[in-house]
């Protein structure tokens, strides 16, 4: 049986550990908030772009050109570039095991490709470090800031790949913010890039032929993507974050609601066993 000083002690270091984890769950709170306004704000951009891409495709289509461009080429997968983006810093429940499991459920299902990875966060950088996967690229400390400027040098680097053909695929794995309970965990084909027409495109007033502005739009859809990714994975860390201090926190409280109970019974125990001791040597004395 632990001594009364001993459960003190645990009583008291729970609670120190109570006291972080409330205070991690306040600045997750506070960073989600930023980090969820960027988000909303470039989903109606990305959005938007997508849809100016098929009519911009419809145009070139109904001029009787071939929408052709190196990211439009199709080929058999033998090598495959997946953009991995985790988080760099523990502490958020399942939100970095998930994302390494389904890079590992992909490398099983691609199992006749070579995969090479990019890795976005230290969380899978180090995973797969371990696992001697081979990389194209490692971007740590980028993620939580999410600059744009970052996201088109990794959306550079995986199309220069994909255009040289020194890979016949890009897929990007990422969690997708929902809801601060929600992330979704989402796998994506990033190149090829699939354009299709739009059925009515609307009536552009084009100042350079649109095949020529399709070449110019297509890199920037491949850095959107890429950006949009980051975003939504900076949000959904935080959120996964705050609901895993969230629970620690009410654990933390469960154990020493606990501990003090056990404490309360071991100090009855005690003071009983000395009352039964004085008593027994008043009546030996009689």
């Amino acid at each position: 049986m632990p001594s009364l000083i001993d459960l003190r002690r645990r009583i008291r270091s729970v609670k120190n550990t109570q006291q972080i984890t409330k205070a991690m769950k306040m600045v997750a709170a506070a960073k989600l908030r930023r980090a969820q306004e960027r988000v909303m704000a470039a989903r109606p951009y990305s959005e938007i772009y997508a849809r100016m891409l098929a009519d911009v495709a419809g145009a070139v289509s109904a001029a009787g050109s071939e929408v052709s461009h190196p990211l439009l080429a199709t080929r058999e997968e033998k090598r495959i570039l997946l953009i991995l983006v985790t988080s760099d810093r523990g502490l958020a429940g399942a939100f970095n095991s998930n994302l390494t499991k389904a890079a590992e459920l992909f490398i099983k299902e691609h199992k006749s490709a070579e995969i090479l990875i990019e890795a976005v966060g230290r969380k899978g950088r180090d995973f797969f470090h371990r696992r001697e996967m081979k990389f194209t690229g490692e971007h740590v400390g980028i993620v939580e800031k999410a600059r744009f400027a970052d996201a088109a040098g990794i959306a550079k680097t995986a199309a220069t790949a994909f255009a040289e053909e020194r890979v016949d695929s890009v897929y990007l794995i990422y969690n997708e913010f929902k809801s601060v309970m929600t992330q979704q965990l989402t796998v994506t084909k990033m190149l090829p890039i699939a354009v299709v027409g739009s059925e009515e495109p609307k009536d552009y007033i084009f100042e350079q032929p649109p095949a020529q502005l399709l070449g110019t739009l297509l890199p920037k859809y491949v850095e959107t993507g890429v950006y949009r990714a980051m975003l939504e994975s900076a949000a959904s860390e935080h959120a996964a974050r705050m609901t895993a201090m969230e629970a620690a926190t009410t654990n933390a409280a469960d154990v020493i609601e606990g501990l003090t109970l056990y404490l309360n019974r071991v100090r009855q125990a005690s003071i009983t066993k000395e009352i039964i001791e004085i008593v027994s040597g008043a009546a030996a004395l009689d």
